[in-house]
């Protein structure tokens, strides 16, 4: 089986066998995406939020990175997009906290896709902290700057509102888009739809966001 048909979802976020397949041109709720039952506070004021939940260690996410950055950019200033690097456990900490040490520094645009690559081209497993030390100092991170960051109250509070984030958007897989604190939907929910798989489940991703972008938009005028 195609490793996108077992990426998500939980069982309440499955289409039901015999439900009718909508499109990534029409997606339909319960198949293509989910519309939250409680709608979640967004930071974008006006503009569309797009969080997108994911883990450096995700195959799924390395794979999605290059087209939704592409799809990212084609939005312009219409979008505020957000990354939120979701907790497993002790063996992912290190990465999380790599993640929100690159957010505080003000380098996550320089170095996240390093990042992805360090982990799934050089197979580096970036699961110790002395491990993540020394990646940042090869890359050319001052590495005294960036220890004291990764070790800082502020990115310690990072950690802890990406859990909170977590629960309240019901994550239980990744790579998942969260659209205007309202809806979800993922590379997962569009080959657990049977209309794609691989590369054109990622492409149909983008299609449904699109979707669901400008129905966010229209409800707010």
């Amino acid at each position: 089986m195609n490793p996108l048909r077992r990426l998500l979802l939980s069982a309440p976020l499955l289409a039901a066998p015999g439900l009718a397949f909508a499109s990534p041109a029409q997606p339909k709720e319960g198949v293509e995406f989910l519309a939250l039952p409680e709608v979640q506070p967004t930071e974008s004021g006006r503009k569309i939020e797009i969080i997108e939940f994911f883990a450096y260690y995700c195959p799924h996410c390395y794979s999605l990175e290059p087209h939704l950055a592409d799809w990212v950019k084609k939005q312009g200033d219409s979008i505020v997009f957000r990354r939120v690097h979701v907790p497993r456990g002790a063996q992912v900490a290190a990465q999380q906290r790599l993640f929100f040490t690159l957010e505080s520094l003000g380098q996550l645009d320089q170095y996240h896709g390093k990042v992805f690559n360090a982990m799934h081209v050089d197979r580096l497993p970036l699961a110790q902290d002395e491990q993540v030390f020394d990646w940042a100092s090869r890359a050319g991170i001052d590495r005294a700057r960036f220890i004291d960051a990764y070790r800082s109250f502020g990115v310690q509070a990072k950690v802890r509102r990406a859990q909170a984030m977590m629960e309240a958007y019901r994550i239980t897989h990744w790579p998942m888009l969260a659209i205007d604190g309202r809806f979800l939907t993922s590379p997962g929910m569009i080959a657990e739809s049977g209309q794609a798989t691989g590369t054109e489940a990622l492409q149909a991703t983008l299609q449904v966001m699109d979707v669901l972008v400008a129905r966010a938009k229209a409800d707010k005028k």
